[in-house]
């Protein structure tokens, strides 16, 4: 049985042994040892993201039988050659290897790739950007693009101790944030760092220490805010060569959580503060 929607090819499949469904095999095995540059995306949200981002190209979409008819806008907006896989619950069980309760997959490829000088050469002469150093938590790098996303960050620079914003987790958590907000991941935090001040960046290095109150900061054209790993935070050759700022808090309390904290600078920092 075929369901019509406009401009897409509807294809049933009630068997989990079907070699069109490999790439949706054993999800949470292939994030540990990598999916050779293809992503899978979770959800509807996530999925409306995805098929209006010109950074990620969709290859397919795997649907439960039951949600296939809320998605009528959503496949409207795919190429009809793109294949539509909709399957019931067991079989979309087995072939993930656990329950997908959200019911709508899609495996992407990155549609560029571009490494940190690149991309900060794209930037326009007024910028906003988040640098990572060393966060290698997937759950703190999703919040961190979605609050990227939320308040217009221009770019999010990684050093190649980050991990990948593509993996599954970290877009379920940024909601497809990290889909479409401009990225670059690898080189040293020291290579980044002089890259950033070259390109004329004012960084500010976030730190429970840091030298001046966040919300003194003043507004600058370029601005590239820097923040390191929970617990060891940011090597102190960084902390010792750069402009830093502190969030205000309690004093008997030990620090925000680094996502957190990313949402309280770019909030002061924000073309919208």
């Amino acid at each position: 049985m075929t369901t019509a929607f406009p401009n897409n090819r509807i294809i049933h499949v009630s068997d989990a042994d079907d070699e069109r469904l490999a790439a949706y095999r054993s999800i949470k095995e292939k994030d540990l040892v990598g999916r050779q540059g293809l992503f899978i995306a979770e959800g509807k949200s996530v999925l409306n993201v995805a098929l209006r981002s010109e950074r990620v190209g969709i290859l397919s979409l795997l649907i439960l039988e039951n949600r296939l008819a809320g998605l009528e806008q959503q496949l409207a907006l795919c190429p009809p050659e793109l294949p539509v896989y909709v399957v019931p619950s067991a079989v979309m069980d087995q072939v993930a290897g656990f329950h997908v309760h959200r019911g709508i997959l899609a495996v992407g490829r990155q549609a560029e790739v571009l490494n940190h000088t690149q991309l900060i050469a794209s930037l326009n002469q007024e910028a906003l950007v988040v640098v990572l150093c060393g966060l290698t938590n997937h759950d703190n790098v999703g919040s961190i693009f979605r609050n990227a996303a939320a308040f217009a960050a221009d770019a999010v620079l990684m050093d190649q101790m980050c991990c990948d914003p593509l993996y599954r987790k970290a877009i379920r958590v940024s909601v497809g944030a990290s889909l479409k907000t401009p990225y670059a991941r690898g080189g040293t935090i020291d290579e980044i760092i002089a890259e950033l001040v070259k390109a004329g960046f004012e960084i500010l290095a976030l730190s429970p220490s840091g030298q001046m109150n966040i919300h003194d900061v003043k507004p600058v054209k370029r601005r590239a805010l820097l923040l390191g790993t929970e617990g060891q935070g940011l090597p102190a050759h960084i902390l010792n060569q750069l402009q830093s700022a502190r969030i205000p808090m309690a004093e008997d309390f030990d620090s925000l959580n680094v996502a957190t904290a990313s949402g309280i600078a770019l909030s002061r920092c924000s073309r919208f503060s």
